[in-house]
Formats: structure tokens, C-alpha cells, sequence
């Protein structure tokens, strides 16, 4: 019995490969269902872009109307085009409200990249002691709600003579940002490999060379993402601008706000004063959005 059941195993045929033909026709159902998958998750994309964009789109447009047409319930998509209310703007003087913007917007981020540098390269590439706390000290600085600190905030720069100052609000801006740009920045700099580090220090490379020749290139898109971010939370803060400043020193939130008003039809000229606001931001993400999206996604897959 045991002899006729080996002998049976041995002479059993092995299992049919599928023929090549059903093999393609099994990939190609594949690629398919990945092709439909594909498909259904652009269109998905392109949907949640234009929800999201749709209320640019919608200011933009009201933006281009007369003050009556923008007024209509409902609106008027199809009344005629004007740029009476850009020009209106000008003829206001939006100009230095832009520029103090500028100024404190780019001089806080330059400032917060000097600093934030050398904290990050020594919190990730040379940790100090107990580094974990003091990346938590730099967090926990975002705890307290900005309102809560406005009065001690007025009454010191009061006191120092800075009130409607330029320069307080890039210190401001600059406390504010500092330690999200140290987080992040800490985060792109962890991604540096040490060994490039010892080559150069090997090559006889000092601190200032080792990080304006090798960190900084290859941690470019994160410095590039941090500097964004930077730039539109000091462009887009309110708070301190309005308490802080009056006329000489205003900056385009404030001069933005000017257009809300209990008399007469305002919605046109508010929309194109948005817009004009918002241009220097979209126009530094679009430039940088190759080493933002980069920058972003650093370190996200091991």
C-alpha cells in the first residue's frame, strides 16, 4: 500500500502554469483597474482645487465690477469688466501701507533665518544638552494666546518710544516666527548626512563654511519653505499692526480693513484691495513651489 501511494506522488503531474495568454490578460486587467483608479483620483484632485480656489476666483471677479453690480443679489457674473476700482486704490496711497508691509515682512524672516540657523544645526546636527527640552521651550512660546500679551507688549514699546514704529514690528514678527522656523528648520537639517559634515571638516572647512557651503545647499528647499511660511504669517499678521501703529508705520492688513464701512456700497473695492494684498504672496509661492513642496515633504519617508 505505502509502495503504490510513493509511486502514485512520483508519477503525479505538477500544477498547470496559466497559459501566457490568460497571464496578460490578468495584467492588463490590472492596469486597467490602476488606469480608473488613477483617473478617479485626479478628478477628485481637480474637484477639491476648485472648491478650494473657487472663492479667489469669485474675489478676483468681483474685484473687476462696479460697485452696483458687485452689490446684486444675485450677483452679476456676466456685467461688464472695470479697473476703476485698482485704480481707486492707488489714488488712496496703497502704496506705503505695501511697503511697510515689505519691510517688516522681509527684514523679520531674514532676521529669523539668521537666528534660526545656528539654533537648528545645533539642535539637530550638534545636539546640546538636553535638547528635547529645549525644542519644548521653543514650542511651548506658541502657547499663549497673542492677545493675552498685547498690553504687557504696549505699554514696553510705549515706554521705549516705538510706538508706530517699523522696527517693532519686525522684532515682533520675529519673536513670533522664530520657533517654527526652528522647529522646521531642525527638521531639514536632522535630514544632512553627518558624513558629508566630516569630509568637509576633514577638508579644513570652519562653522560659517560648513553651513553656507554644504548645509545650506543641500537644506535648501526646507529654508525655502521656511522662509515662506515665515514671510506670509509676518505679511498676513493684524493684531499687533493695529495696536501698535497709526499712520506712519501701518501696514497693508490695516490699510485693507479701511474699506469696511456701515455707509454705501464698499464689497468692490474691498475685493480688489484683497486681491492687490494677496498678489505678493501668491506670487512668492508660485515662484518657490518646487523647494516648498520639497521642503514640506523632507523627511516624511524614511
Amino acid at each position: 500500500m505505502t509502495a503504490t501511494t510513493t509511486e502514485s506522488r512520483a508519477t503525479a503531474t505538477p500544477p498547470q502554469q496559466p497559459p501566457a495568454s490568460r497571464r496578460r490578460r490578468q495584467r492588463k486587467a490590472k492596469d486597467d483597474t490602476s488606469a480608473e483608479a488613477g483617473i478617479g483620483w485626479t478628478v477628485l484632485a481637480w474637484a477639491i482645487t476648485v472648491i478650494f480656489f473657487a472663492p479667489v476666483a469669485w474675489m478676483v471677479l468681483t474685484s473687476l465690477h462696479i460697485e452696483a453690480d458687485a452689490a446684486t443679489n444675485p450677483p452679476s457674473i456676466l456685467a461688464k469688466l472695470t479697473l476703476q476700482n485698482y485704480q481707486a486704490l492707488f489714488n488712496r496711497g496703497v502704496a506705503p501701507f505695501l511697503i511697510n508691509s515689505a519691510i517688516a515682512s522681509v527684514g523679520s524672516t531674514l532676521l529669523v533665518l539668521v537666528l534660526a540657523i545656528p539654533a537648528s544645526y545645533a539642535l539637530s546636527i550638534r545636539p546640546v544638552e538636553k535638547w528635547t527640552d529645549v525644542m519644548f521651550f521653543f514650542l511651548s512660546t506658541k502657547f499663549l494666546p497673542p492677545i493675552a500679551a498685547l498690553l504687557p507688549i504696549y505699554l514696553l514699546v510705549q515706554k521705549a518710544g516705538m510706538l508706530d514704529n517699523i522696527l517693532t514690528l519686525v522684532i515682533l514678527y520675529t519673536s513670533m516666527n522664530l520657533p517654527i522656523a526652528v522647529w522646521m528648520m531642525r527638521s531639514f537639517l536632522a535630514e544632512v548626512p553627518v558624513e558629508i559634515l566630516e569630509a568637509a571638516r576633514i577638508d579644513g572647512a570652519g562653522f560659517v563654511r560648513t553651513i553656507v557651503s554644504v548645509v545650506m545647499p543641500i537644506a535648501a528647499p526646507g529654508l525655502a519653505a521656511t522662509s515662506l511660511i515665515c514671510f506670509i504669517f509676518s505679511w498676513n499678521e493684524f493684531m499687533f499692526a493695529v495696536n501698535l501703529t497709526s499712520t506712519t508705520a501701518s501696514t497693508a492688513p490695516i490699510f485693507l480693513v479701511g474699506f469696511i464701512s456701515s455707509q454705501g456700497l464698499f464689497l468692490a473695492k474691498l475685493c480688489a484691495a484683497a486681491t492687490l494684498v494677496s498678489l505678493p504672496v501668491l506670487i512668492a509661492g508660485f515662484a518657490a513651489q518646487d523647494k516648498l513642496v520639497r521642503g514640506l515633504s523632507l523627511g516624511a519617508v524614511k
